[in-house]
């Protein structure tokens, strides 16, 4: 049987006109951290998020009369799953390492993500009310291109203003830019990385548990709002057993 795909690629062609959509292309790769594979094709790690990064970027190409297909895809010959991770660990390594812009904490904002929300999500939010904007609200969207209207802020979504950066997922992302670095958050960060990303990185063992715990609660609640309220039990309660003190 065929392993699972871990590897997303974007195959394109451009036409030779507009000159523009070379600069636009590369700018876009860029911004979603892709790394360019063999002459037109680049390649993402299978994850949530990046399927949809591509293939709103496959849209943009489409629409500008530039050809693009996306695949999962499992190296079978001239490149290994190792050397892709290799790749993109170089990509990490070779980022700027100047101090990281710290985010500003305002209370009261609507904090605006994907419906159908998971374990990234529901730990995201409770970061978000219980260490960043006590008074947070939630919104939840089928528009993987929404807009935010003055006061709102999107998370773990398309183009979002906190959302997967690099390796990071978004829970990791929020610790980072609000300079949270407790260690029973760090180790949180760990385990929703490791069920999240499925990359292994961290051999989290409580990673199953929590997926299991949070599966169950996705099953039986329909409703975004109570996933995230009823969600929050569970991250209290793993930072406590974590050596999370009070604020």
């Amino acid at each position: 049987m065929a392993d699972t795909p871990r590897w997303l690629l974007l195959v394109t062609h451009l036409p030779p006109k507009p000159d523009y959509l070379r600069v636009k292309l590369r700018r876009r790769i860029q911004r979603i951290g892709a790394l360019p594979l063999k002459g037109s094709v680049y390649v993402l790690p299978l994850r949530d998020g990046t399927t949809e990064d591509l293939m709103w970027l496959r849209a943009e190409l489409l629409a500008d009369g530039a050809d693009a297909v996306v695949f999962a895809a499992t190296p079978l010959a001239g490149v290994t799953d190792a050397q892709l991770a290799a790749l993109f660990g170089d990509a990490d390594a070779a980022e700027p390492t100047a101090e990281e812009p710290r985010d500003e904490r305002a209370t009261g904002r609507t904090w605006v993500t994907r419906a159908g929300v998971f374990v990234d999500r529901i730990a995201s939010a409770w970061l978000v009310r219980r260490f960043i904007d006590p008074e947070a609200r939630f919104a939840f969207t089928s528009d993987a291109r929404y807009a935010p209207r003055p006061g709102e802020v999107r998370f773990d979504m398309f183009q979002g203003e906190y959302t997967h950066e690099g390796d990071r997922c978004t829970f990791e992302t929020l610790l980072a830019r609000f300079d949270l670095d407790a260690p029973a958050l760090r180790a949180i960060g760990e385990i929703v990385h490791d069920v999240d990303m499925r990359d292994g990185k961290f051999e989290r063992p409580e990673a199953a548990g929590v997926e299991a715990v949070l599966a169950g609660l996705v099953h039986e609640e329909a409703d975004d709002a109570r996933r995230i309220e009823r969600g929050a039990a569970v991250f209290d309660a793993l930072y406590a057993r974590l050596g999370g003190a009070d604020r």
